[in-house]
């Protein structure tokens, strides 16, 4: 069987847990990474793979994992697609899917190529549940209760405010799907609390939420990258009342979200044209193999 050539676009903490994936699984081969200062400084790991500042310089890619921030990835996405290369990413402004699918929709048409576009646990693997639980009680309410744990995407976007050196955004959960965002700020010198608090209670990502700064000498000393959810939903099946279904899970999250990658990167090999989010695509499809062995082994 020929295997799947993924690149992996940026290199940090999913970058570095996607490596992994794509390591141990048995269907694909590592093409390159992509970092911005390409071979520079090369980590010890990835003393075997081509190091690139541009995916052009790699040869035979069949799919580019971005392992890039969320606000970055459709400019990636846009300068990739037209090599004939799919894309698959872990973009998680949940308000924001709708607009960035139609738009990568347009390009995945117009050069053949397949997107997979928030692919992490949430959006992603939580999303499919939501939409079991959906299914299985049409008429309902459902509750995604996150944490306790880091949010990878929330501590990018602090980190990107003026006069932050490193952040860290952990979410709380309060119940009924309501949370609290407890940021810790290790600040440039000058910097001022006050000021880098207004700039993150006023980010999208926070606006909707309770959401308290603190300074920290370091971050390093606070930092854990464990995470979870609990989803619930009770409703109607039928004319039945009082149904009700839970999921939970605990997780190291940048490692979860790297393996949801590989999946739908697997998955983007075997769809049509377009761009998809994850509750469009077959979930045996990111499941390696023939789908035999799989509804032999699983149904």
């Amino acid at each position: 069987m020929k295997k799947i050539r993924a690149a992996v676009v940026g290199y940090g903490n999913i970058g570095q847990y996607t490596v992994q994936a794509l390591e141990a699984a048995p269907d694909f081969e590592i093409a390159g990474i992509v970092r911005r200062n390409g071979a520079e400084n090369k980590p010890a790991e990835l003393a075997q793979y081509d190091v690139v500042k541009d995916i052009k310089e790699l040869k035979g890619v069949d799919v580019a994992i971005l392992a890039t921030p969320t606000r970055s990835c459709e400019e990636y996405a846009g300068s990739i697609l037209p090599l004939g290369i799919n894309t698959v990413d872990s973009f998680d402004i949940h308000t924001g899917i709708r607009g960035y699918r139609e738009r990568l929709m347009e390009l995945n048409k117009k050069t053949g190529t397949v997107s997979v576009i928030a692919a992490g646990w949430d959006p992603g693997s939580d999303s499919i549940v939501r939409t079991l639980m959906q299914s299985l009680a049409p008429k309902g309410i459902s509750y995604t209760n996150f944490g306790p744990g880091m949010s990878m995407g929330h501590s990018v976007c602090v980190r990107s405010k003026a006069g932050v050196k490193d952040a860290l955004s952990m979410t709380i959960p309060l119940g009924e799907g309501i949370h609290r965002r407890m940021v810790y700020v290790e600040l440039e010198e000058g910097a001022k609390l006050d000021e880098v608090t207004a700039a993150v209670k006023a980010d999208p990502y926070f606006a909707n939420d309770e959401t308290h700064v603190f300074q920290v000498a370091s971050v390093d000393d606070v930092q854990d990258m464990g995470h979870g959810v609990h989803l619930v939903r009770k409703g109607v099946s039928g004319l039945t009342q009082n149904q009700r279904f839970e999921f939970n899970m605990s997780i190291n999250n940048p490692a979860l979200t790297a393996q949801v990658l590989v999946n739908v990167a697997r998955a983007s090999m075997r769809q049509q044209p377009g761009c998809y989010t994850m509750i469009e695509l077959p979930v045996i499809d990111m499941l390696p193999g023939e789908r035999t062995q799989w509804i032999e082994h699983l149904v």
